[in-house]
């Protein structure tokens, strides 16, 4: 079939003569632009900071720094005519204001190919501002046009900025301060080397710097007092840009912490070309079915958690001395690093469905180089080297990634070449390896756990406190325990091996023969969530079960597959995914709110997770052959969600009953990928002729 040429994604949200409430609600709905390196740049769409994660410059430094606060704000100030006083339209108000005085005067934001604009209104001048993040660069650009025949416009823009971590203390300034420097119109500044130079400048001829000595403004983290963190911050300024607007003419701050020759590498309306050029091409190679509606807008959406992590330099020189790129994904933004288990479930519809094979590749052997006694990483804290191991899923979720690829793109070199990592996870996983994973030899039935660890993907943990521990057999590990075996199976004897095919069918056999039998609770017509773990048998009605029927090797026995969904559709289905926990159990949250602890006492136990939507549709489609169209409609409540959270993306969890607030991170890696997937799954393609 023919693919359609590119096309212009267009998402509008108008704010002229908008309620005050509504303003507010403003707040809540967020931009992000990211680099392909982990940076980003993230704000309000009304242009308040409400949150330490905001910034426009986040860059992605090397180890130790990791993910690092450069640039967190500009007061942006107009001055119209002869009018003596400047008019500020966004940027730092004082600690508490709430972020809404200068937002009357945006009437637009707009996502166009999911670089976000806006456009005000301020005394007959009518401006748009947009900006982007070169591709591979820790560089922001920060464009102002004006669309307006207004004259004599002078546009007065103030960088703030706290250099930090993410996670490290607001308002702290570097140890030795800030020093500024000058070349000409370009201007460095200095954290006297605890963290990287910042370089800036304003790519207008008639742009004048004032330094007025360093001043400073106090803001107010409205989400961060949401969660219990201190909210109060202080942001320093060395003073500020001067210059005039002139009608469709740009001016462009650049901020970066690249060398001076990268950041000038390109001019900003090259820089702008060059990646609509790239987004553009993104349409282009992505699957057909994904290439109208919500999934068009999911495949650039897709985009921002596929990395290449410059953070780990050692790592990254390996990877290409072998001929690959190190290659992994975030997990969410704005707070999570890369992940095994997030990468795995989520490397079909980040990277397959969008057409990025080289990519998935890369993805799928940095992981195996990762390899360390039968386990993959569970994740990379933000600024290490080494990965953290205490996972019993995400090694299963690589058989399931490495098949998906195998089976899109026919590249039996790859399985040539992970066979014997395969081969030996599952001889570590026979034999047990870390964290208590291991098949028990009473039932062929793989268990897990070990004390203060989580090692599900239900891993919430407080202090000493494990939410969920789910010691024990837990029902999805062993339901991907039995489809690796199988997927092992087959690629054994693909590749001639009969005999060792042959040991690995007998293990799978048994695994499968007990796991009916002992899974299956007749009492309520689904399966028990864990067994042989704290208790006996743990009859809490969880998502987790879906997996026995979604995978591609489904161990659970067909005859009870209606049940189990009939049940999960009852207890867990929500307009935007599954809940992790009954709404009849004792434990059961119905919000994800408040601080830390109450935050992580909810987020297993009820909170609604939109991944889930994938195994759950892909089991309801095994049940209702062909019922596209009724599948469809799982997805519907995703549509409204792309104008809320993070505008164009889907968020991590959501409150377990209406309205179904967004909650956790703004943008999730698996959120976005399996409703992509399934998007592109129930979609009626043409057969091409």
């Amino acid at each position: 079939m023919q693919k359609s040429p590119p096309q212009n994604l267009l998402r509008k949200i108008n704010l002229s003569s908008v309620p005050p409430d509504v303003l507010r609600h403003s707040l809540r709905k967020q931009w992000l632009v990211t680099n392909g390196l982990g940076g980003y740049a993230s704000g309000t769409i009304a242009g308040a900071v409400t949150w330490r994660y905001h910034g426009l410059l986040v860059s992605a430094l090397p180890v130790p720094l990791g993910r690092t606060v450069m640039l967190n704000q500009l007061e942006e100030h107009l001055r119209v005519v002869d009018a003596r006083q400047l008019i500020q339209f966004s940027g730092s108000e004082p600690a508490d204001a709430g972020g809404l005085s200068a937002s009357v005067f945006l009437k637009e934001f707009r996502l166009d190919n999911q670089l976000p604009i806006w456009r005000y209104e301020i005394d007959g001048a009518v401006i748009e501002k947009r900006i982007l993040m070169p591709y591979l660069q820790n560089t922001v650009h920060i464009s102002y046009t004006l669309l307006s025949d207004t004259k004599d416009c002078e546009l007065v823009l103030r960088p703030l900025m706290n250099f930090r971590p993410i996670e490290g203390a607001t308002g702290v300034p570097p140890a030795g301060g800030y020093l500024l420097r000058s070349q000409g119109n370009h201007f460095e500044i200095d954290a006297q080397g605890q963290y990287p130079t910042l370089r800036f400048f304003v790519d207008n001829s008639d742009s004048i710097f004032i330094c007025d000595g360093g001043s400073r403004r106090e803001i107010y983290y409205a989400r961060d007092a949401e969660r219990g963190y201190d909210a109060r911050s202080t942001l320093w300024s060395p003073g500020y840009f001067s210059f005039p607007l002139r009608r469709d003419t740009p001016a462009t701050l650049v901020a970066s912490t690249e060398e001076w020759r990268t950041a000038l590498a390109l001019n900003p309306e090259e820089a702008y070309a060059t990646e609509r050029a790239r987004l553009n091409r993104l349409l282009t190679i992505a699957d057909p079915a994904a290439l109208g509606g919500p999934a068009a807008e999911l495949v650039l959406a897709a985009d921002q958690f596929v990395i290449t992590p410059t953070t780990r330099e050692l790592d990254a020189a390996r990877a290409r001395a072998t001929g690959d790129e190190l290659c992994s994904v975030i997990a969410g933004y704005h707070w999570f690093t890369d992940w095994g288990r997030d990468t795995m479930i989520s490397l079909e519809g980040l990277t397959l469905i969008t057409g990025r094979f080289v990519e998935a590749a890369w993805i799928l052997r940095t992981f195996a180089r990762y390899v360390r006694d039968g386990l993959i990483p569970n994740m990379f804290p933000e600024g290490q080297h080494e990965g953290l191991y205490h996972t019993a899923d995400a090694t299963l979720w690589f058989f399931h990634a490495v098949d998906r690829y195998l089976k899109k793109t026919g590249d039996r070199g790859m399985i040539v070449a992970l066979l014997p990592v395969m081969e030996t996870i599952v001889d570590y996983h026979l034999r047990g390896t870390r964290f208590g994973i291991g098949v028990d030899p009473a039932d062929g039935l793989l268990r897990q756990g070990q004390d203060g660890f989580q090692l599900t993907w239900m891993d919430a943990k407080v202090g000493d406190w494990v939410v969920t521990p789910r010691r024990g057999k837990a029902v999805e590990i062993n339901a991907l325990w039995y489809n690796a075996l199988r997927l092992l199976e087959g690629w054994l004897t693909d590749g001639g091996r009969k005999e060792a095919a042959t040991s690995i069918s007998e293990h799978a056999d048994r695994a499968r023969s007990n796991f009916n039998r002992r899974f299956w609770n007749s009492e309520t017509g689904c399966l028990f969530d864990v067994i042989d773990g704290e208790q006996p048998q743990d009859p809490a009605i969880r998502p987790n079960q879906v997996l026995a029927i979604s995978l591609d090797y489904p161990v659970l026995d067909t005859e009870h597959w209606n049940s189990v969904l009939s049940v999960v559709e009852k207890e867990l289905l929500t307009p935007v995914g599954l809940r992790s926990l009954s709404p009849s159990h004792p434990d059961y949250k119905s919000k994800y709110s408040g601080d830390l602890r109450s935050r992580d006492a909810a987020y297993h136990q009820g909170t609604v997770w939109a991944w889930l939507s994938g195994p759950f549709i892909d089991a309801w489609l095994k049940v209702h052959d062909n019922e596209n169209a009724a599948a469809r409609k799982f997805l519907d409540g995703f549509v409204p969600h792309l104008n809320e959270g993070c505008i164009g993306s889907i968020s991590e969890v959501f409150d377990a009953e209406e309205p179904y607030t967004e909650r956790g991170c703004i943008a999730q890696a698996w959120s976005v990928a399996e409703v992509l997937r399934c998007y592109v799954k129930t979609t009626s393609m043409p057969k091409s002729h």
